[in-house]
């Protein structure tokens, strides 16, 4: 195995590798234009082109793509060669910068949510400079992956990137006003940053085989609790399984082959359950390496036998899995703005922007829980294992204070200190604690220098959470911006605004428990909307509060924002069609049949037994065939329900009256025909029980 330092960004074009490739006045454009803007001249596409095929050639690739984000939440590619056209039965190989450039894949065959029609077929995918080209190691190849936006023939934005891109823009832009104020001049870029914690459950392939429900939904539609769960705490940070051990340090060599810096790596919670975190990095390159990790994980998990399973919620009654999404504001000039210092209580910079980030969250609520909205984390959000659906913000004791203290108007603030930490051994040494303890139950939480967004999905793409993150968060800060620009005494003016924004916006700070009732009741006095589910979030992308915001920045158009809504409701419609499916497939060829020959074999055996021994007493075998067939009937009950209502949502046209219906009508009726089966689990004969139970699935990995 070769050393990290040899591995680590060894796929990547690199800015080092065009530095070494590039004549000095081409790299000298290139560098410009991804720091400052702008575009780069023909010429200097076509060296840039060559360059990039030479080195992926090298690597051994044979064809190139532009590798995109389309509405469907993952990557997409179409592969091309470098081989031109023969002359003399000989060819060769290239990659021009027009190639290089602009792409033209089939827009009518991805979700636009009606901004095509389905008969316009032209888009184009653009280079995207500010990431890196890659070279992917796959079955198909080698393959030189261009990363690219994707927007339709009439400049509407079809993807996650063109519209993140925007909002790092916007975010830029509002903060530098801002440092201007405080005599920054000297700083050009100002960029959020991401780190993103991925959690995932593995599975061994032979298992995962024989679960149709995990082959066509990604997770358990069924499924008896195991004896063990995850009662003992000891899954946590435990020793990790040969097997596992070996999946993970075949991973990290391939993480870090595309530069992606996956540092921790753990067991979590639940049975065959762990995460892999990286170091933080800017917000585009996190959403793509994030993309490309969670591809990467499945690819690799399928060469030791093994499924990755990304779904939020693959197993019931156990922990699923999210991915904390840890957003901070950096400059060129290495200045955290979320970074406190010793005395945030002097620091004026630093209060305005968390007065900002109040003002955001409290003001844009509902758009950022819907950030968060995916059909798998409809399971997590509010379960007792994950943040709850109302938002609020987590600021720890030290940070309260100060904000408490600003909003009383006290003459001075005072600082908590942080203090020391004593174990009474002598030989471990005294620990400097941090200034607050942490909250797992806050879906906002600051974390030092950072604010760790918990809701997001393990499934789902970082990007949305992050365009909304920095679209509100640049909507305050220009707020702020305009009042202050306009002071006479700027040093009052910005003690002012601090304490009107903190006042107004106090109610979004909760240091409490985010599982308690008492929360939920809490929430509802203070006005902060608890949207229960995607389908109560999803209008809030419409909003006029949202369009306004949106537009303001050029990030969303009012037609990009109601599409997003449309397909997000589709999306949730289509997933839920595919899962009542799969149960009632299920229910029908594998559990059904299965309970009918054992309570057949068990009646048979009974009569025997009876014809044999008429005094026997069979009791325990008539309780036994009882009980199966009366779940047996509940089950068939349940079963023809479901069916009858699954074919009655065919019938609806409006997306959005579809996904209510699945949610209101379907979902319980999903859940009705799962009870009794599951029932039937723990009283027909594992031999004859169709599928690998919780216990094989999760304990033998």
């Amino acid at each position: 195995m070769s050393s990290i330092t040899e591995v680590f960004g060894s796929n990547v074009f690199s800015m080092s590798v065009m530095k070494e490739r590039l004549p000095k006045k081409v790299y000298r454009e290139v560098v410009n234009v991804i720091e400052n803007g702008g575009s780069i001249s023909m010429a200097t596409a076509d060296e840039v082109a060559n360059a990039m095929k030479d080195w992926a050639v090298e690597k051994g690739a044979t064809h190139y793509t532009h590798w995109f984000q389309p509405l469907t939440g993952v990557t997409a590619e179409k592969h091309d060669s470098f081989i031109t056209a023969p002359e003399d039965s000989k060819t060769l190989l290239a990659l021009t910068g027009k190639q290089l450039i602009m792409g033209e894949p089939d827009a009518s065959s991805f979700p636009s949510g009606g901004l095509r029609a389905t008969h316009y077929a032209r888009g184009y995918t653009a280079w995207d400079m500010t990431s890196p080209a890659f070279v992917k190691e796959m079955s198909a190849g080698t393959i030189l992956c261009i990363p690219t936006i994707f927007v339709s023939y009439t400049g509407e934005a079809l993807d996650k990137k063109t519209p993140l891109l925007r909002s790092m823009e916007a975010i830029d832009v509002q903060a530098r006003r801002i440092l201007r104020l405080f005599g920054k001049t000297d700083v050009k870029k100002v960029t959020p940053s991401v780190g993103p914690e991925q959690e995932y459950f593995l599975v061994d392939r032979e298992k995962y085989l024989k679960r149709r429900d995990l082959i066509y939904t990604g997770r358990t539609l069924f499924g008896a609790p195991a004896p063990k769960g995850q009662e003992l705490d000891d899954q946590y940070f435990g020793v990790i399984r040969e097997r596992v051990g070996a999946f993970m340090a075949d991973l990290n060599q391939e993480l870090w082959k595309l530069g992606i810096p996956a540092t921790t790596q753990h067991n979590e919670v639940a049975p065959a359950q762990h995460e892999m975190a990286p170091v933080y990095t800017n917000v585009n390159l996190a959403v793509d390496q994030n993309q490309l990790a969670m591809e990467t994980m499945k690819r690799v998990a399928t060469r030791h036998g093994l499924v990755c399973l990304l779904h939020e919620k693959p197993y019931a009654g156990v922990n699923g899995s999210g991915k904390h999404n840890n957003w901070s504001i950096g400059t060129d000039t290495g200045e955290n703005l979320l970074d406190p210092g010793d005395t945030p209580n002097e620091n004026l910079q630093f209060l305005l922007v968390l007065a900002c980030i109040m003002a955001a969250v409290d003001k844009h609520a509902d758009i950022l829980r819907c950030s968060a909205s995916c059909v798998g984390n409809e399971h997590r959000l509010g379960a007792q294992e994950a943040p709850p659906a109302i938002i609020s913000i987590f600021l720890g004791d030290q940070l309260d204070s100060v904000v408490s203290q600003i909003v009383s108007n006290a003459d001075s603030i005072s600082l908590l200190a942080a203090g020391h930490l004593d174990s009474g051994i002598s030989t471990v040494p005294i620990i400097n604690k941090d200034a607050t303890d942490r909250n797992r139950t806050s879906p906002f939480a600051f974390t030092g220098n950072k604010f760790e967004f918990r809701m997001v999905g393990s499934s789902d793409t970082i990007a949305d959470a992050n365009i909304t993150l920095n679209s509100i968060v640049a909507e305050a800060l220009s707020d702020a911006a305009d009042v202050l620009e306009q002071a006479e005494d700027f040093p009052s003016a910005c003690h002012k605004l601090i304490h009107d924004l903190m006042t107004e916006h106090h109610r979004i700070i909760f240091n409490g428990n985010g599982y308690s009732d008492e929360w939920v009741e809490e929430a509802e006095r203070r006005g902060l909307p608890n949207l229960h589910s995607l389908v109560d979030a999803v209008p809030s992308l419409v909003t006029d509060k949202a369009v306004a915001l949106y537009e303001k920045f050029n990030i969303y158009t009012r037609a990009e924002l109601e599409s997003r809504a449309e397909i997000r409701y589709e999306t949730y419609a289509k997933v839920l069609k595919i899962e009542a499916r799969t149960m009632i497939h299920m229910a029908s060829k594998h559990y059904i049949p299965a309970v009918i020959n054992y309570t057949t074999k068990l009646a048979q055996s009974i009569t025997s037994v009876s014809a044999a021994c008429p005094d026997a007493n069979l009791a325990v075998q008539k309780d036994l065939l009882y009980k199966c067939s009366e779940r047996l009937t509940a089950t068939s009950k349940a079963l023809e329900e479901l069916k009858t209502l699954a074919a009655y949502v065919d019938t609806i046209q409006d997306v959005e009256e579809m996904a209510h219906f699945y949610h209101d009508k379907i979902v319980p009726a999903m859940k009705a025909l799962r009870t009794p089966v599951d029932e039937l689990e723990l009283l027909v004969d594992k031999d004859l029980w169709p599928v690998p139970t919780y216990g094989d699935l999760m304990f033998e990995v």
